[in-house]
């Protein structure tokens, strides 16, 4: 799990920020993004054996979990940039450092923060007006899942100084061992077999929270390698509030962004759960499947993230133009052909998931419109990945929260309320959103005011 080799930044300017390269450094991203979302996949196909209960509340409570994450792992991906920038900008040094700053500002909060949810779960979730069937199996797996969560902050910030390099592959080879380790774990928990215990849906929050701390354990190890160390100064070091201050000045927008959506997200979870068990089951398989093509688009985005912030710490503007050009096309062909998948075959990808009449009976509207919303989705993931990799990341969290506030969930009600919609109108309001976002991301950045962002 070595670094990868640095990419020249002096070569011939045509060659710098063109499809071939993104494609080169998003490959493994993408197969690591991939490999991480066949986590929870499996936890679904395992779950949903249970009953459909069981499968709307795994979705149903990952969903609020990621929630309560989501500031501490937007936060962590800050590391990418900062040590992009420092790469281009030939300071090789400082990348370990930024890593450890990373580390103190975000797993320490992340982990007080995990806990107290999991003990105020049950009231807030019964404030919020879901099922009690739902509740229940919710609750037994927000139980366990804080111990793998803080795990995965960890493996975000420790991921991004490697990805931040340019080094891919070594998220890769972590994330293909602990996928590996998951799908043992869950088969043997959720189900009972190879000789573990029948824990049903509390054995999948077991198996994906050991799962992750493997990860993390691969990641700090590559990280603490004689080389790595020598190189980029990886050697623990104390916290220091200067550059705390200056991390998150950057970071806690990204955090504070990803936060603010995934509140408004799990409102909109909380409101399809009230419709019943199987508007929640097929939304939580629709999720499952949408995630093919939202991991490969943040695998892409994060490619971009990387070359951008690496050819403007070099100052070479022009590059960093180029490669999110590239990075766009590439997701948006990826995003194409998922497209083709969904439309094709709406009733055997969601026969994966459940053999329930009602669910099956909702899965074809719902993929032929998961099939517009993920080719959109695609555009405002590369675009807020480009504006992160140059440092731009303010502008980005108030939009993404006037849409979320202020368009989102207004239309949520409307579609799925006040018009009868159900389900489906829910989902076009969450069309409505990402379409407005893709388009306010992508106007930011042609915009160019990233050129003069300093982090």
């Amino acid at each position: 799990m070595a670094i990868s080799t640095r990419i020249p930044l002096a070569r011939a300017h045509p060659e710098t920020g063109n499809v071939r390269e993104v494609a080169r450094l998003a490959t493994p991203i993408v197969l690591s993004q991939l490999s991480q979302t066949a986590m929870h996949v499996v936890d679904s196909i395992f779950v949903g054996r249970l009953g459909a209960a069981e499968l709307g509340a795994l979705g149903f409570g990952a969903i609020w979990l990621w929630t309560v994450g989501s500031i501490f792992t937007g936060t962590a991906t800050a590391v990418q940039t900062f040590v992009s920038q420092a790469h281009g900008a030939g300071d090789e040094r400082a990348c370990g450092g930024w890593a450890w700053q990373g580390l103190w500002a975000v797993v320490p909060a992340a982990a007080l923060a995990f806990c107290a949810f999991a003990a105020l779960a049950d009231p807030i979730w019964s404030l919020v007006g879901s099922s009690s069937e739902i509740r229940e199996h919710a609750l037994a797996y927000a139980r366990l899942r804080p111990i793998g969560l803080v795990g995965q902050v960890a493996w975000v910030v420790l991921a991004s100084f490697f990805r931040g390099l340019g080094d891919t592959r070594t998220p890769l080879a972590a994330t293909l061992v602990s996928n590996a380790a998951n799908a043992l774990l869950a088969y043997g928990l959720v189900l009972g077999r190879l000789g573990l215990p029948a824990w049903g849906i509390a054995g999948a929050a077991a198996a994906t929270s050991l799962a992750e701390w493997v990860g993390a354990g691969i990641l700090l190890a590559a990280f603490l390698r004689r080389r790595v160390r020598e190189r980029h100064h990886t050697l623990p070091v104390r916290p220091q509030g200067d550059a705390i201050r200056r991390f998150l000045r950057t970071g806690a927008p990204i955090g504070g962004q990803w936060l603010l959506d995934m509140s408004a997200f799990a409102i909109f979870t909380t409101l399809v759960a009230r419709m019943g068990t199987a508007s929640m089951a097929a939304t939580q398989a629709m999720l499952s499947l949408l995630s093919m093509s939202y991991m490969q688009a943040i695998g892409i985005g994060l490619a971009g993230t990387t070359l951008v912030g690496r050819y403007k710490g070099a100052g070479d503007l022009a590059a960093a133009l180029r490669s999110y050009g590239s990075a766009m096309r590439l997701a948006l062909g990826l995003a194409i052909a998922i497209a083709a998948l969904f439309l094709l075959a709406p009733g055997a990808l969601m026969g994966l998931y459940t053999r329930d009449p009602e669910v099956l009976r909702l899965g074809p509207p719902l993929l032929a419109l998961a099939a517009a919303f993920q080719l959109f989705d695609a555009v405002q993931i590369v675009a807020g990945g480009a504006l992160r990799g140059a440092g731009d990341t303010r502008w980005p969290l108030l939009v993404q929260t006037l849409l979320a506030w202020g368009l989102r969930l207004p239309l949520v009600w409307l579609f799925a309320f006040a018009l009868g919609g159900g389900v489906v109108g829910a989902w076009y309001a969450e069309f409505a959103f990402i379409v407005a976002l893709a388009a306010a991301l992508v106007w930011r950045f042609r915009g160019g005011a990233w050129r003069t962002v300093r982090i």
